[in-house]
């Protein structure tokens, strides 16, 4: 384990407590709100497809929604709101670690901060640079652990997430996936399934990893993910 001086120390630790919890917080609010979507889909699919047809109607034709269709608008409005600032606080929270395991251990990261960010997007390299900042900053922080099972699992999880083409970076219009709650929900569902699945297995990531850095940080090995996320 790397240690540091008190004066690294104090003006690390407040910061990494703030961006894990705000991290861990919003991560299960976006997890909330694929749960209600994944609700309303259910609704949806036991109110049945009205008599006159989806909502596209085709060349353009979109005839007026049902106030359950209305509904269901609105809920995936909220998802996705609180799914874009859980993916800013994610994205605060990833860039704090990866700069704190710099300062623990004198070196310079792994990847280039700009991939903090288009690691996400950028096809290809987007399927192992963030875990692979993730594992980076851990492993500096913490020279001969390995790399928590939470962690792998939330990657996992992610990139199964990414190949039920109905995910995070792949979003369907909400009218074709009401159509396709009328007529085919189960793909809908298992969408939902992975994405919730992930987001919870990511706050589990999120408090694992910043534990270590506090344990790093404070020299203390009885600190735990409960005491700093009550701090």
């Amino acid at each position: 384990m790397i240690h540091v001086n008190d004066q690294i120390a104090r003006s690390l630790l407040r910061p990494t407590r703030s961006a894990g919890r705000m991290a861990v917080g919003t991560l299960l609010l976006a997890a909330l709100g694929y749960l209600l979507r994944a609700v309303w889909e259910i609704r949806l699919a036991a109110a049945g497809e009205p008599p006159s047809g989806p909502p596209d109607q085709g060349d353009g034709v979109h005839r007026p929604l049902t106030t359950l269709e209305n509904s269901y608008h609105f809920v995936t409005t909220v998802a996705g709101v609180l799914t874009a600032i859980c993916a800013i606080c994610f994205l605060a929270w990833l860039r704090r670690v990866r700069e704190n395991a710099a300062d623990l251990s004198g070196r310079p990261p792994k990847y280039a901060g700009v991939w903090v960010y288009l690691g996400w997007i950028v096809p290809v390299v987007n399927l192992w640079f963030p875990l692979g900042i993730i594992a980076d900053a851990y492993r500096t922080t913490a020279p001969g652990r390995r790399l928590p099972a939470s962690v792998t699992l939330w990657w996992t999880l992610w990139l199964l997430s990414l190949l039920t083409g109905i995910g995070l970076l792949h979003p369907a219009s909400t009218d074709d996936t009401i159509a396709r709650a009328y007529t085919s929900i189960w793909p809908l569902l298992t969408s939902d399934a992975v994405i919730i699945a992930a987001a919870v297995a990511g706050a589990l990531a999120v408090r694992a990893v910043t534990s270590t850095q506090l344990v790093c940080l404070t020299g203390d090995e009885d600190t735990t993910p409960r005491e700093w996320a009550g701090a």
